[in-house]
């Protein structure tokens, strides 16, 4: 059963515009569909972030936030799968499963993960609704003025963007796609 919704907007072209940087992947390309190992395991993934590598941001970035975005979930407001804050300035790239609530500190300087829509503390792979259209998985990357947030891992996604809005420098993105069959 196909789920007809008009394709919904980029969260990020609805914000202030920010200069961008260079995002990269050993593991996601933009625009391609993602391989199963990064989807949640309710669809038969092995649950695991890609591999993330950013350069040329802003001399004056102090630190960094890493984001995960379905702005195509049936849901009117998106799916946050992963936000993870407070990485380091000298952090310039993510290991595959760097999102595991259990090592997201050690491989990220102690930054820490606020809980997603999951409901869990860390990255929720990809797992739209079997049969509907390919789903835009927005991994972003926010060049920051400060070096922490000030958040908690209490804190939601949404008072996250809230505080990015007032912090970002400039942000690098990544698009990929994934869609489960029937």
């Amino acid at each position: 059963m196909s789920l007809e919704r008009p394709i919904a907007p980029d969260p990020y072209d609805l914000l202030p515009p920010v200069p961008s940087f260079t995002l990269t992947s050993e593991d996601v390309r933009d625009g391609e569909p993602m391989d199963v190992e990064f989807a949640h395991s309710s669809v038969g993934g092995s649950n695991l972030s890609p591999q993330l590598a950013w350069s040329d941001f802003p001399a004056e970035t102090r630190g960094f936030v890493v984001t995960c975005f379905d702005p195509d979930a049936p849901t009117g407001s998106g799916f946050w799968h992963w936000v993870l804050v407070n990485v380091p300035a000298s952090v310039t790239q993510l290991p595959r499963g760097a999102g595991s609530e259990a090592t997201a500190g050690d491989v990220a300087g102690g930054a820490f993960s606020v809980r997603t829509d999951y409901g869990t503390n860390g990255y929720g792979g990809a797992a739209p609704p079997a049969g509907d259209r390919p789903h835009r998985y927005v991994f972003a990357v926010h060049a920051l003025d400060v070096d922490r947030l000030g958040v908690s891992p209490e804190s939601t996604p949404a008072v996250v963007g809230f505080n990015l809005a007032f912090h970002t420098l400039a942000r690098a993105t990544i698009r990929p796609t994934y869609a489960v069959k029937e």
